[in-house]
């Protein structure tokens, strides 16, 4: 099964592409979830319908967003921009899912590594992508404002990636 399964059998909210049409979904849980960070509303319609943009939703069965994640990938070399999930459904997987379709969406494109910033004082994002493969190469230092909290950046190879994040020999 397909991390961007939007067939009735899968399970909790249906993963498909954001359209234009959601930004205003979008941006509110982008307000909720990041507060003083978040993006604006311009910037984040730039990223809905920006080139080379690959944006998901979460939505369930009412059409209510619960989740979205975005990736900006260029040439052999993609990276994930953004991801909120709502409150609702933390710690059920559905963030796993949202990094899963970018991921595969990336390697349908041919991307060779895929690079993200999480923050610092997150570990439980920082758990999440080091068990999809990711693992830290640097910081940047003061990276999100405006509480000033330094990024770590991550980055995971493509090649030999599988659906669990382990790469292809890697025992469970």
């Amino acid at each position: 099964m397909s991390a961007s399964d939007t067939s009735p059998a899968a399970a909790g909210p249906v993963l498909r592409s954001a359209t234009l049409d959601d930004l205003d979904a979008v941006w509110s849980l982008e307000t909720s979830v990041f507060g003083a960070e978040a993006w604006s509303r311009s910037m984040m319609r730039e990223e809905l319908v920006g080139d080379h943009r690959d944006y998901r939703v979460l939505v369930d069965g009412r059409g209510r967003v619960l989740g979205y994640a975005g990736m900006l990938a260029l040439g052999a070399e993609a990276d994930i921009q953004t991801i909120a999930v709502h409150p609702d459904v933390r710690g059920t997987g559905q963030g796993r899912r949202l990094i899963d379709a970018l991921l595969d969406g990336a390697e349908a494109r041919g991307v060779n590594e895929v690079f993200l910033e999480v923050r610092a004082d997150n570990p439980v994002a920082q758990k999440l992508y080091e068990s999809l493969g990711f693992e830290g190469i640097g910081t940047r230092p003061r990276y999100y404002q405006p509480e000033g909290v330094d990024a770590i950046v991550m980055r995971l190879a493509m090649g030999g990636r599988t659906r669990s994040g382990r790469a292809m020999g890697d025992q469970a």
